[in-house]
């Protein structure tokens, strides 16, 4: 970091995360994440990304507003990404969730953790009033973790992608969860 850059602004904290801003330094390790087969497996395949295509096309979008590098706090170890970001691209109304994590941070609760913490802090103080998320059918890890932030299934859809990949013939699901059924759980548990 030079001294004209300023340190990445912190958006959330939880017990075991930092999720703080995408910053240009990021990109090797946004691209690491982004070539590992395992993954994107769920995403498109597992093709590998291109370098300056990923910095061209993917890295504005991940430095843009909705996306957050997400760090263990305890060792700073940086462990993915997390998307708390505006569906129609101005307010916060309607956000979608969504996370990309490496391999070895799987299965130790982070990625419940933060879409916990980003569904709160959507409708505690961004002014939120749907989150949705969407994942392949198949993917049965990450629909796991949607249903522990609180999301419910909302439908199985079907789109012609681009490229088919194992698994696309099942189609994708939508889940979502509103502010009032979050309120009425919240003050369940």
């Amino acid at each position: 970091m030079t001294g004209m850059e300023s340190a990445p602004t912190t958006f959330l904290d939880t017990p075991r995360l930092r999720l703080r801003d995408c910053v240009e330094a990021d990109l090797g390790r946004l691209l690491a994440l982004d070539n590992d087969p395992g993954v994107k497996r769920f995403i498109d395949g597992g093709v590998p990304a291109v370098a300056e295509t990923f910095r061209d096309e993917a890295l504005p979008r991940l430095l843009g507003r909705g996306f957050w590098a997400a760090e263990e706090r305890g060792t700073g170890e940086w462990l993915g990404w997390f998307e708390l970001r505006p569906v129609d691209g101005t307010g916060w109304r309607v956000v979608e969730l969504g996370y990309r994590l490496h391999r070895a941070a799987w299965g130790r609760g982070y990625a419940t953790e933060g879409a916990r913490a980003l569904v709160r802090k959507a409708f505690t103080e961004l002014g939120t009033e749907r989150v949705t998320a969407n994942t392949m059918t198949v993917n049965v890890g990450s629909r796991r973790v949607l249903e522990k932030a609180g999301l419910a299934f909302v439908r199985t859809y079907f789109e012609n992608w681009p490229e088919v990949i194992e698994g696309s013939e099942e189609g994708d699901v939508e889940y979502a969860l509103t502010r009032e059924e979050w309120r009425r759980t919240a003050t369940i548990s």
